[in-house]
């Protein structure tokens, strides 16, 4: 009874928060753009994200390192003003305003006070109309960039990261780290920085996530200004990222006192299946829980031979995963990665314990209300579901699956995931 009261209790609190969001379409130019909104008074702010869907680090294509070098340049103010005096004008006025991509979203996000909102938007806009598109500019930025790239070559946990997606991703724009290399650094030019900008930052590719001390007209009136100076352009298209893993090793030799393990495969889900509550579930028992969960328990609890092992199911739009790491000495290399495979083994073929499934609801269920905290949480929360094309109550009705979730079907599904087992491992040791 207590535990379903308490259960009650979070559904009414996921409920007020999680439900809070307004989502509403601007017409600007015949192009109907999604708004994100919630007003917020405790806080005389306003805290704004443009967010061009379909165009992260995916839309890469032969060029690693664009995306994330073409959302440096828009961090390095006006070509009137330059860096410097931008930046000037932005602590000036106490604005934050800075640019920065993910797999498949690149975003401009505007923080300040309400009071100086009117300033923000015309600076945000004159960032815009004008990007410092200089060769300087350029060369710092890959100046600083390479430089990046030459300090975590001995950066162990980074190397082997990416020499996993190396071999698990071959063949797709993700096979490449969202920094880029040395090399692809080298040869991209500042004409195609301008082409992504340019194609990117529309009408077209953008949603909008905002939230502040504004009611939603007032917002409206506030930012279509800055919305009308962009471009119509182009929607970009999200391309599935296909890949099969297969049981692979690829090793590194450095001189390093541990060895780092890295390791991945395929995991066949959709971002919309209606089941992916269950990943969710068998994600946090297998490896994302720390003390408790399968990995840790079995490679750190039990034999020692890892300080920390981490495991879990990665869900996009473009493709899901399933990844994990560890550290362990180099003579107990071979024993971890075996170790590793045993027991993914035994998780798809015996499942979970009914301790384990009551462990994980009472967690998942207990602090998914903390998630729904902040502003930012909970507009992050909105764009996500949005962006997935799931409703905004998804949330609480995959708390109320979870709670309902019993013991035989979740192990039915984790047995349906035999390609989990499809391990590539990525090692660099001595």
């Amino acid at each position: 009874m207590k535990i379903k009261y308490y259960f009650l209790i979070i559904l009414l609190i996921l409920q007020g928060n999680l439900m809070s969001a307004t989502i509403k379409h601007i017409d600007i130019k015949g192009v109907q753009i999604p708004v994100i909104f919630e007003e917020q008074k405790t806080l005389p702010i306003l805290n704004l994200q443009l967010v061009f869907q379909n165009s992260g680090y995916i839309q890469d294509k032969n060029k690693s390192g664009l995306v994330s070098l073409s959302s440096k340049l828009l961090n390095e103010g006006t070509n009137e003003l330059g860096a410097t005096k931008f930046a000037e004008k932005l602590e000036e006025n106490a604005i934050s305003l800075a640019a920065s991509n993910g797999f498949e979203t690149f975003v401009i996000e505007l923080s300040n006070l309400k009071e100086q909102s009117k300033k923000g938007i015309e600076l945000l806009t004159a960032l815009l109309k004008s990007p410092n598109y200089t060769q300087d500019t350029l060369n710092k930025l890959k100046t600083m960039q390479t430089g990046s790239l030459k300090r975590k070559e001995n950066d162990f946990d980074y190397v082997a990261n990416n020499q996993l997606k190396s071999v698990l991703f071959k063949g797709t724009t993700l096979e490449n780290s969202a920094a880029g290399t040395i090399e692809s650094i080298s040869k991209i030019e500042l004409k195609d920085i301008e082409n992504f900008i340019s194609q990117t930052v529309c009408l077209e590719n953008l949603i909008i996530v905002a939230g502040g001390d504004f009611e939603l007209k007032e917002f409206e009136k506030l930012v279509k200004p800055l919305l009308e100076t962009l471009n119509v352009g182009k929607k970009a298209q999200l391309e599935e990222v296909n890949f099969i893993s297969k049981k692979e090793e690829k090793v590194l030799i450095k001189d390093t006192q541990q060895a780092y393990i890295y390791f991945g495969s395929s995991f066949n889900i959709n971002s919309k299946d209606e089941e992916n509550y269950k990943a969710k579930v068998a994600s946090f028992i297998l490896g994302g829980s720390g003390f408790g969960s399968r990995l840790m328990e079995e490679i750190r609890v039990k034999r020692g031979l890892a300080y920390s092992a981490y495991g879990s199911i990665s869900i996009n739009k473009s493709h899901s995963y399933f990844n994990g790491y560890l550290q362990t000495k180099n003579e107990t290399a071979d024993e971890a990665k075996k170790l590793v495979g045993k027991i993914i083994e035994d998780f798809v073929k015996n499942g979970v314990t009914n301790d384990e499934l009551s462990a994980a609801k009472n967690f998942l269920t207990g602090s998914e209300p903390l998630r729904s905290e902040t502003l930012s949480q909970r507009l992050n929360s909105a764009f996500t579901l949005y962006y997935r094309g799931l409703e905004q109550d998804y949330s609480k009705k995959e708390l109320e699956k979870i709670q309902n979730l019993k013991l035989e079907d979740l192990n039915s599904y984790i047995k349906s995931h035999n390609e989990i087992n499809n391990l590539t491992f990525s090692i660099v040791r001595k």
